[in-house]
């Protein structure tokens, strides 16, 4: 798919992956509108950027919530072609820890925001989607890229609620494309490993450094723009579909 004059919603676009994401769009010519929950920053960008960025302010775990703002963007831009879904939590907990069991409404707050929130957002883009034209360039009505993560795989002390909810994205990206492919709509996943992202903006030098000497090559951090450079291949690769792609420097987490 051409990406220039596409319309794209982004998920968690107002930082880390997301706005990574929402400025490589830009860049190749879309129309972005964030959905995210901080307004203070969805409206921050949305200025920065200029009238190629709307934003709607969006608990993607509420139905009517992305519905209205799926609709929205329609009535103004006429259609989504795109949609990333970056938004996401990561807090960690044992499963049973000094205090006892963790909390089943932490648990499952986790899964309602990382997977559900996810699955909500993309069906009901997919929906519009249908709607769509064929792409003279391309056969195709539109994408939707997913956020996984390597702890889909390889989860760490502290990350059942959280690998749970990434594996649940990989798990349904088959399953989807095969739902999606007799209207021409594709479906993919990025896995990331460790980026420099707002998550990782509070830990200490120390930490950072010994997160960096698990990556193979090269030894650091992700960018968020090589994520965001990522989409965006996807996106104007026709024949990648129904695919999880790690994005990890070939870094395989161990237990401790």
């Amino acid at each position: 798919m051409d990406i220039n004059n596409k319309v794209a919603i982004v998920t968690g676009g107002a930082s880390g992956l997301g706005f990574a994401t929402v400025e490589q769009l830009l860049q190749k010519g879309a129309k972005v509108v964030i959905f995210d929950v901080n307004e203070e920053l969805a409206k921050q960008v949305s200025q920065e950027f200029g009238d190629n960025v709307a934003y709607e302010i969006v608990n993607v775990t509420d139905e009517s919530s992305v519905h209205k703002a799926i609709l929205q963007t329609v009535e103004r831009l006429g259609a989504i072609h795109i949609c990333v879904n970056c938004a996401g939590i990561a807090p960690p907990q044992k499963t049973v820890g000094k205090s006892g069991a963790m909390p089943l409404e932490n648990f499952k707050k986790v899964i309602d925001i990382n997977l559900i929130g996810t699955f909500n957002t993309l069906r009901l883009a997919g929906a519009e989607m249908t709607k769509n034209d064929l792409l003279s360039e391309s056969d195709e009505r539109g994408i939707i890229i997913n956020t996984a993560s390597v702890a889909a795989f390889e989860g760490q002390m502290g990350q059942a609620a959280y690998s749970a909810s990434k594996a649940g994205i990989v798990g349904m990206t088959l399953p989807i494309a095969r739902d999606l492919s007799s209207y021409g709509i594709r479906i993919n996943a990025i896995a990331p490993g460790l980026f420099r992202t707002p998550m990782a903006a509070g830990l200490d030098d120390r930490v950072i450094e010994k997160l960096e000497s698990l990556v193979e090559f090269p030894k650091r951090l992700g960018r968020p723009d090589e994520f965001a450079k990522l989409v965006t291949f996807m996106i104007e690769n026709e024949y990648i579909n129904g695919e999880v792609i790690r994005l990890d420097g070939a870094i395989r987490m161990q237990p401790r």
